[in-house]
């Protein structure tokens, strides 16, 4: 098994790609080893030292650190993620239904079309280019003209998001949607 990785726009967040389907439908993140449980894989990278984040998407895990370097802890990510996938462990315990929404939406009835824009533009134009990066955006709600945003994954927590959020996504939404005003992330 050969398993790429790549940088991400956050420096503490590498992006692995097994060569394989990692999570056929939604996204899974784990922000403390205490919600790592749902997961073998997840657990198994928790148990790297100096982990603080593991992300799952199509074909991707990305993985957050703290203190430590990349040139120490790669190694043993890389052997966490092939011993996973060798063993043909499931990516989720049995019993453990994986809750992939962020919560509650919210947003005024008479703003629905405006929303359902939001979310087709997300869907088709924003969420790709998030994951080629290994993150995701999902959309949390619309209120008198802002957006909020669920970012994770690489972009969480990225010095970028702030930039990202506001001269792209804030932009792209505005081209196509005047009354948007901007964008938050929650």
């Amino acid at each position: 098994m050969f398993i790429q990785t790549e940088a991400t726009p956050n420096p503490a967040t590498l992006k692995f790609l097994p060569g394989r389907v990692v999570m056929p439908e939604g996204t899974f993140e784990a922000r403390s080893a205490d919600q790592a449980y749902v997961s073998p894989l997840a657990e198994r990278l928790f148990a790297v030292p100096d982990v603080t984040g593991v992300f799952f998407g199509y074909d991707f895990i990305t993985v957050t650190k703290g203190d430590g370097e990349w040139q120490h802890l790669k190694p043993a990510i890389l052997g966490a993620i092939m011993e996973h996938f060798m063993t043909g462990a499931p990516l989720f315990t049995e019993g453990h239904a994986v809750d992939m929404e962020d919560g509650e939406e919210f947003f005024d009835e008479e703003d629905a079309p405006t929303v359902a824009t939001i979310k087709e533009l997300l869907e088709t134009r924003i969420r790709p280019a998030v994951a080629g990066d290994g993150g995701d955006i999902t959309f949390r709600g619309y209120k008198d003209g802002t957006v909020y945003l669920v970012m994770k994954g690489a972009c969480s927590g990225c010095p970028s998001s702030t930039a990202t959020l506001r001269h792209g996504i804030q932009n792209l939404l505005r081209h196509f949607l005047p009354d948007v005003r901007e964008v938050q992330a929650v």
